[in-house]
């Protein structure tokens, strides 16, 4: 792939992995045309602090309708953390955050989808494909599910999701779906709650190279088609071709240890400055010796 496709605010071509027309029959939450409703995303000095200190912190980002935004960085760089907070999951310690224009993290939730997140939303193991497509479209009741016969259908295009392709079709139980497929039904069902923010962890876990890039392009595909979408990775170079901003986070420092605790008899004897020799230490050991010793005698 090529890295300088991948500019701050300038979005990159891609190659949708789906087909192309009408999404959801043409008037799935709106006259789209083809085209889905993203929001904008205003991040400025985000940052969240936890039991052990910093999960990461002065994180900006700018995201628009029909942009692929990628965020990078190590295990422990707090890149599940970041996509919880910007979907309304996970309030900031610091910083403003605004998503379609709204700052209430309820209110954010109404706008942003997560696609599989292992810790979050995880799969139901006894539950086929089908069942838990019926159980995302059961909440937009009988009437809505009438209108949109192909809801479902056409998500899982979008998601380059291909339930024919599984052993027993859509009846096929999740468990059975190897972690490409898994992350694909994970976009397919966020698609389902009509979002105008796709959040998607993990991308590149557990993937074949050639699927994770058949993967980018699904996603750099659904953006094209004017949805906001930020995916989490580790490897920044594969995500760099159809990224339109990459957003690398580096580990959090660690806190510093405390200082040490000085208590009993031993006040005194701590202060003593051994130079890093142990010098002191063998003092306060010679010490209890003759202490011991008088004892004796």
């Amino acid at each position: 792939m090529d890295a300088a496709r991948t500019e701050d605010a300038t979005p990159s071509a891609g190659t949708p992995a789906r087909p192309s027309g009408e999404v959801f029959g043409g008037d799935f939450g709106g006259d789209f045309g083809g085209v889905f409703d993203g929001v904008e995303v205003v991040a400025r000095g985000l940052g969240v602090r936890g039991g052990h200190g910093w999960v990461y912190r002065h994180v900006s980002l700018h995201a628009v309708p029909g942009t692929l935004t990628v965020v990078t960085g190590e295990a422990g760089s707090g890149r599940t953390s970041l996509l919880l907070t910007l979907a309304g999951r996970m309030k900031p310690t610091e910083g403003t955050l605004t998503v379609g224009g709204l700052a209430a993290p309820r209110r954010i939730r109404q706008v942003a989808a997560l696609g599989l997140f292992a810790q979050v939303n995880p799969f139901d193991d006894a539950l086929s494909v089908r069942e838990h497509l019926q159980e995302r479209l059961r909440p937009h009741g009988f009437l809505w599910r009438r209108r949109h016969p192909d809801a479902a259908r056409s998500a899982l295009a979008h998601a380059g999701f291909d339930p024919d392709a599984l052993p027993h079709g859509d009846g096929t139980l999740t468990r059975e779906l190897t972690r490409d497929q898994a992350v694909r039904l994970g976009v397919a069902l966020a698609l389902l709650d009509q979002p105008g923010l796709l959040l998607v962890d993990d991308a590149d876990t557990g993937i074949p190279a050639g699927r994770r890039h058949e993967l980018w392009d699904v996603l750099r595909g659904l953006a094209d088609e004017g949805l906001t979408v930020i995916a989490a990775c580790t490897d920044a170079e594969e995500a760099a071709g159809v990224a339109t901003t990459l957003l690398p986070l580096p580990v959090p420092a660690p806190p510093p240890p405390p200082p040490p605790t000085i208590t009993g008899d031993d006040t005194e004897d701590d202060t003593e400055d051994d130079g890093g020799d142990g010098t002191a230490d063998d003092t306060r050991a010679a010490r209890r010796d003759e202490a011991e010793e008088g004892e004796r005698r």
